[in-house]
């Protein structure tokens, strides 16, 4: 389960020099391909609503299922998120498209970095690639 937060639809569109100028479809399909290639299937979310992001880890938990999230904005404040992704039952990866430690100081703090199984930021869309990557190769070593 790929996991995405608030603006995120919005690629392409935001702050290109910030977020590059692939699409949120082109995200999409870069997720979807690199799952098949790697052998399992990838669903890709994207939400505005804390209240569904929470419902999607729940849900992911209780399913045992691996994720892969950038919470957006909420990265920075959601304690309700950051209990939800503390009962992970799987890998779950952190990422940002953008490296938050390079942007404004309230960009510095993740409440959600300390129960992930880690982070990856600053690489652009590449970000979830390589997470997906990482993903691959903590469920081929179990």
């Amino acid at each position: 389960m790929v996991l995405n937060g608030p603006n995120l639809g919005r690629l392409g569109s935001r702050e290109p020099d910030v977020y590059g100028a692939t699409s949120y479809t082109g995200l999409v399909e870069r997720c979807t391909a690199l799952g098949k290639e790697f052998g399992f299937e990838v669903e890709v979310h994207e939400t505005n609503s804390e209240q569904q992001m929470v419902e999607w880890l729940h849900e992911a938990a209780d399913g045992k299922v691996p994720v892969v999230i950038n919470p957006g904005a909420f990265t920075h404040y959601s304690y309700a998120m950051r209990d939800a992704a503390a009962q992970r039952t799987a890998p779950l990866i952190e990422v940002h498209i953008s490296n938050p430690y390079a942007r404004e100081t309230f960009r510095h703090t993740s409440v959600i970095a300390a129960v992930a199984s880690g982070t990856i930021a600053g690489f652009g869309i590449g970000s979830y690639e390589l997470a997906l990557r990482a993903l691959a190769e903590q469920l081929t070593s179990r």
